[in-house]
């Protein structure tokens, strides 16, 4: 699995970054065929200073988009996580039952 963390508007720490990859691997265990993942974190410059984490994963013939927004990236980038794996859960039962 190849990981590409993209950080807009600001230059990301290694701690995120490897916080990030380390939450990326949980998901090799509901699919290994995942080709590459990439995450985009943004941030929108209100006064709140709401955190944007986007990740896209691609597997063999799907393509699976997830966008979470909250205070810190770090729950961002686990919200998203979650809510990948689910998917990735579906997709491998359905492979399953064919």
């Amino acid at each position: 699995m190849k990981v590409k963390i993209t950080a807009r508007k600001f230059k990301a720490r290694d701690a995120l970054k490897d916080y990030i990859k380390g939450e990326l691997e949980v998901l090799s265990k509901f699919n290994d065929d995942i080709l590459d993942v990439e995450v985009i974190l943004s941030y929108q410059n209100s006064k709140d200073s709401v955190k944007i984490a986007e990740i896209i994963l691609k597997v063999p013939g799907q393509t699976l988009t997830m966008v979470e927004e909250s205070e810190e990236f770090e729950i961002s980038v686990k919200a998203a996580v979650n809510k990948l794996s689910r998917q990735l859960q579906k997709i491998k039962e359905k492979k399953s039952k064919r």
